[in-house]
């Protein structure tokens, strides 16, 4: 349990600080071994990871604040410990201050500085506890730090762009399926009573229209609540399941244009993590083992784990055990092998991630500029079925009479 406590000492100063112990009794005895006179303790509702969970939540803006600030007030030289003080201090955001906080303990308990992170795994990628992990040995963490924060700003920027391109097509999606219910829940029902109350028999196309249009009007709610059911039962079968994760591998990987996006994402995804681990000092085998853990597509991932575990522990080069796994291309594994001899990996990983970050960014783009037209053409042949089966039984009927 974390306990905020005041107390002064023996010239009447009022020192305030954070303790986490078990119990009251126990912060009180901490507090008379500072010979200190306490004035109030306050326990601050749950410690760690508990009460780090439970109050929103460090995004990637936050991390990359977090990792910028700490490498620049270590550069100027101030100790790590001092650093952490001063960002709880400026940090309001509950979430990044109890952590911090958290952090603080253990650094006054000796603990490693990694260890926090790795603690809340959730939040922080085994990229990133690598990262420091290996920083804090090698006793290089601010240019890890400075490192660090370039690539997760490289990072957020993706995912915006991503999100950007993503926002009309959804939006269109979003419009598409409302005017859709919109027209099956009133305006066939209204169309369909208008021919029924007068015994008029429409078309069989017609007929075959209004009764699928009443059909789902009848049981929107039923078929929507399916949906959403299966959707979600779906995804978690894909995010807890080894056999759900090899049949959304097989879907994407057979997907016409999904697949060329995943996998460049994935190789992007594969470069940046190797190409940060390796300037932090990591041995190349773990450098690769932790970077297959990022990789989105299983299929990938496999093939990573491969090179480390079955090319670079034979002996093989980086090099070979890279051309021995033909999911990667072949440009790519001839880089390695290149960069490898002339002793510049390193920078070409870093090269190849920048350049498949641009390649997903621009396929994506392709995709939706594609995307968006085809979500018109369907919507609008839906609405002109829907509007021909009302059209064609109104002209009969008005001929009818003339």
């Amino acid at each position: 349990m974390l306990y905020h406590y005041r107390a002064a000492d023996a010239s009447g100063k009022i020192v305030e600080d954070d303790y986490d112990a078990n119990a009251l009794p126990e912060v009180l005895r901490y507090i008379g071994t500072k010979e200190l006179r306490p004035i109030s303790v306050k326990a601050m509702e749950t410690a760690g990871s508990r009460w780090f969970s439970s109050i929103g939540k460090i995004t990637v803006s936050d991390k990359v604040f977090l990792v910028k600030y700490l490498a620049l007030m270590l550069r100027v030289g101030t100790d790590l410990l001092s650093a952490v003080n001063i960002l709880i201090a400026d940090f309001d955001k509950p979430a990044v201050r109890n952590f911090l906080l958290e952090v603080r303990e253990n650094l006054r308990r000796g603990e490693p500085f990694y260890t926090t992170f790795e603690k809340h795994n959730k939040t922080f990628s085994p990229t990133f506890v690598s990262l420091m992990k290996a920083a804090e040995v090698s006793g290089n963490l601010q240019k890890t730090l400075e490192d660090l924060s370039v690539s997760l700003e490289r990072e957020a920027d993706l995912r915006g762009r991503v999100r950007s391109a993503l926002v009309y097509p959804l939006v269109l999606l979003g419009m598409s399926v409302s005017i859709l219910l919109f027209l099956v829940t009133f305006a066939l029902p209204k169309v369909a009573g208008v021919f029924q109350g007068n015994g008029v028999n429409p078309p069989a196309f017609s007929a075959f229209v209004f009764t699928v249009g009443l059909f789902i009007g009848d049981h929107v709610a039923i078929l929507l609540g399916g949906t959403a059911i299966f959707a979600a039962a779906f995804l978690l079968f894909v995010l807890k399941t080894d056999t759900g994760r090899r049949v959304w591998s097989r879907i994407v990987m057979n997907a016409p244009v999904v697949s060329g996006i995943y996998r460049d994402l994935s190789i992007q995804q594969m470069a940046a993590t190797m190409s940060s681990l390796m300037k932090a000092g990591l041995p190349i085998v773990q450098t690769i083992t932790v970077a297959a853990d990022t990789i989105s597509l299983r299929d990938y991932k496999i093939a990573l784990r491969r090179v480390a575990e079955e090319g670079l522990s034979k002996g093989f080069t980086i090099g070979e055990a890279f051309r021995r796994e033909e999911k990667f291309p072949h440009s790519v594994t001839s880089l390695i092998a290149i960069s490898e001899k002339a002793g510049h990996l390193e920078e070409v990983l870093g090269t190849l991630a920048e350049f498949y970050a641009a390649s997903v960014d621009s396929s994506i783009k392709m995709a939706v500029s594609l995307l968006e037209p085809l979500l018109l053409v369907v919507m609008g042949i839906v609405v002109a079925v829907i509007a021909l089966a009302i059209i064609v039984p109104i002209y009969q009927l008005t001929s009818s009479f003339s």
